[in-house]
């Protein structure tokens, strides 16, 4: 059976002048799949079989390819928007046809220039399209453990739990909301530490180092705006947690620790108003 989004071998069964017909079998005639002329590889003769993907030309007619394609049914990959229309985004994917990436199957409105994490699916009309919709098919049993240094791509944002992390663009991952100091979008691609493999196998994942390594860059954020600001900052104890983050994108424990460390060095000193350079 032919399948639309995936790589399949099928041999070459007749000749045109516009291109080669495949087919699963030599004695299947009817069900063939034109291999267009630009893409036959030289040499080719009947007989012989070729890994295609098949997929629907700009005419809605079903061809084969022998093109890389980036992503097939079921599997993921990182495509750039190509172009925005009335009826979702074009994504490039190496094709003729651009890929399109319906409203619906987004999980944030996306823009032209954007890089987006998808899967590739056949819609109710027979045609391939792209879903951000990828949770489904993120993989629990990563190699990954605790303090693990991973890499992986953003692919959607709940503001009461998170960001949705694609570690490896195989495994499922989130960073909560109490670990973000950063503006992420779906696309972003982001270096990160696993905290916590829950039980289920999702991984937990924070933005920043172990506390101990992390205060040395936060120390040296903090004198770089004592700095900037003339010597003095107004932010202490009776600072509030967002007002920290706002500031620093820190954590009021982290704000702490690192404060702490230049007091103790002798670098600031600290008032009922906030601290100050030394």
């Amino acid at each position: 059976m032919i399948e639309l989004g995936k790589y399949q071998i099928l041999e070459v069964v007749k000749k045109t002048d516009f291109g080669f017909y495949l087919a699963e079998t030599a004695s299947d005639k009817k069900n063939t799949i034109l291999l267009p002329i630009r893409e036959v590889p030289d040499g080719t003769t009947l007989g012989e079989k070729h890994n295609v993907f098949i997929y629907k030309d700009s005419e809605d007619r079903i061809i084969a390819t022998t093109a890389k394609v980036p992503v097939t049914v079921g599997c993921l990959a990182v495509l750039r928007v190509k172009e925005v229309s009335t009826i979702g985004a074009f994504l490039d994917w190496g094709l003729m046809k651009d890929l399109l990436l319906p409203y619906k199957e987004q999980t944030v409105i996306v823009e032209e220039g954007d890089k987006v994490l998808i899967t590739l699916y056949v819609d109710k009309s027979s045609r391939l399209c792209a879903t951000m919709k990828v949770y489904d098919l993120l993989s629990t049993d990563s190699p990954y453990k605790k303090d693990d240094m991973v890499t992986g791509t953003v692919y959607e944002e709940i503001e009461s739990f998170g960001v949705f992390v694609a570690v490896d663009n195989q495994y499922s991952a989130m960073i909560p909301k109490n670990e973000l100091f950063a503006t992420l979008k779906a696309g972003d691609s982001i270096k990160a530490r696993v905290v916590d493999v829950r039980a289920d196998g999702k991984l937990t994942l924070s933005l920043r180092e172990k506390s101990y390594v992390q205060m040395d860059s936060d120390s040296e954020l903090i004198i770089t705006k004592l700095k900037a600001s003339g010597g003095f900052l107004p932010f202490g104890d009776h600072s509030s947690p967002d007002d920290i983050k706002t500031e620093f994108k820190l954590s009021k424990n982290a704000f702490k620790r690192a404060v702490g460390r230049l007091y103790k060095s002798g670098a600031v000193t600290i008032t009922d108003e906030g601290i100050r350079l030394k």
